[in-house]
């Protein structure tokens, strides 16, 4: 099979960004090791625990690495405060929509610049969002609490609204997340969200969320039609090796990339630290006595033989047509927000991108792991990043420039 590669994907990249590993990685259970070549500065990995919030951990996320890159400075921010806005004007629209649109933990990472502009950000010390009882977020009763609200509210038992279903949205929310701070101290200087946000070299307007999919036209913003986009969010469209193109250029600079997916694959191994769109098998592809073992199996069987490792394997080939039918097909959902921080290759010579999650340290990597680029031109749904890193020439193409 032909396999996309990195352009500067052999040599070691320097200058701005921390050194790659002089060692590779040790093998993995299932035979990978992966040494990196390129890597740009992020912040600690989080964890999201038991909550529904990826979009958010992944977009601040984000955002701190672009303070780190611009100046150097390390900083926590609170995760809690874009959700708990969220949720508030997630209700809303809920209400103002009869009950007819999504409510859920779920979001997309546009929704982090837009609690941004309306409403400012405080760091994490201002606001955990840990009121009920837990050192880590758990969200699933308070959502079943916050959706029972909503649901009856829509019913309209009393033929029209009440005048205190906001108030009771908001003591829900202030049970479990707590009051939101008016104005807070860090260090020694006192701010209003609006004000801390201001502070921050953050600028919404210099970012763009970027897609690729051909049931709308290139080059043009459409509303990307997955339920968790309730903000009616849009995305530059551009052809999937033009996005690959946009992530290869912004590491090389030292830029991270925002980056929801689907994790959902067979290929996604989590704790082995990688994930692969392994190469479907066929029976022109066996030998003798390997078919013969495999038209026994079972379909169930052939499908798990499938994803079955002990080491790199033959991937699939992604082209612009085969991305679109799985996205058609439902077979490509939006799943995870994660970030994009590096490259680097297996034991072959196989190019990959170094991604960090928000799913705690206890894993193989410390929380970090490897996506291979047919995994990346078949599964991504979208990314989102500083204009400054997108080629020039397709930031024309998109009128951005």
């Amino acid at each position: 099979m032909k396999r996309i590669i990195f352009g500067a994907m052999a040599a070691l990249v320097a200058g701005g960004a921390y050194a790659a590993d002089d060692k590779a990685s040790a093998p993995d259970s299932m035979g990978f090791k992966f040494t990196d070549v390129k890597l740009v500065k992020t912040t600690p990995v989080k964890d999201q625990n038991k909550s529904g919030t990826c979009w958010c951990f992944s977009g601040l996320s984000f955002y701190e690495d672009e303070i780190l890159r611009k100046t150097g400075k390390e900083m926590d921010l609170s995760e809690m405060f874009v959700v708990r806005h969220c949720y508030n004007d997630k209700a809303d629209r809920y209400v103002r929509m009869y009950g007819e649109t999504n409510f859920s933990q779920g979001g997309s990472g546009l929704d982090v610049p837009y609690v941004w502009e309306t409403y400012g950000i405080v760091p994490e010390e201002a606001y955990r969002g840990l009121n009920y009882g837990e050192d880590k977020h758990s969200h699933y009763e308070m959502a079943d609490v916050l959706t029972g609200v909503v649901k009856a509210v829509v019913k309209k038992p009393g033929k029209r609204l009440s005048t205190a279903w906001r108030k009771a949205l908001n003591g829900v929310l202030d049970a479990y997340l707590g009051e939101l701070p008016e104005t807070f101290t860090y260090e020694g200087k006192s701010y209003t969200p609006q004000s801390f946000a201001a502070s921050l070299p953050i600028k919404p307007e210099d970012y763009v969320a970027i897609t690729s999919f051909s049931h709308h036209p290139f080059y043009r913003p459409f509303v990307l039609e997955v339920s968790d986009n309730w903000l009616a969010g849009q995305y530059h469209n551009v052809t999937i090796d033009e996005l690959q193109e946009i992530v290869d250029n912004a590491l090389d600079k030292g830029y991270s990339v925002n980056w929801a997916a689907d994790v959902s694959e067979g290929g996604f191994k989590w704790n082995n630290g990688f994930a692969v769109m392994p190469k479907e098998k066929k029976g022109a592809d066996m030998d003798g006595t390997e078919l013969a073992r495999w038209v026994k199996l079972s379909d169930k069987d052939r499908e798990a033989e499938r994803f079955k490792f002990n080491g790199p394997v033959e991937e699939m080939e992604i082209t612009q047509e085969v991305r679109q039918e799985m996205f058609d097909r439902q077979e490509t959902t939006d799943d995870h927000g994660m970030v994009i921080v590096g490259k680097a290759v297996d034991q072959n010579g196989n190019p990959y991108y170094k991604v960090k999650n928000s799913w705690d340290t206890n894993q193989i990597y410390d929380g970090y792991f490897y996506v291979s680029v047919p995994y990346f031109r078949a599964k991504t749904m979208d990314i989102y990043l500083n204009k400054e890193a997108v080629p020039s020439a397709i930031l024309k193409k998109l009128n951005l420039k």
